[in-house]
């Protein structure tokens, strides 16, 4: 999951920054690898504490 969403994110996020050129692709990719080694760990620790939040929240 975290995959493919950091993958589209960090591909729109570029090519909002830079738009399509020769170095999109390269930057694409650089910036994916930064933000997956910030996204995997983050969606790690808070994907089990939103689950417990989400399924109170719809218990109730």
């Amino acid at each position: 999951m975290s995959l493919f969403m950091i993958s589209i994110m960090s591909f729109v996020v570029t090519y909002m920054n830079i738009g399509w050129g020769e170095q999109t692709i390269e930057k694409w990719l650089s910036s994916f690898a930064i933000a997956w080694l910030a996204g995997f760990p983050l969606l790690y620790i808070f994907a089990p504490i939103f689950k417990k939040i989400i399924i109170q929240s719809l218990s109730k």
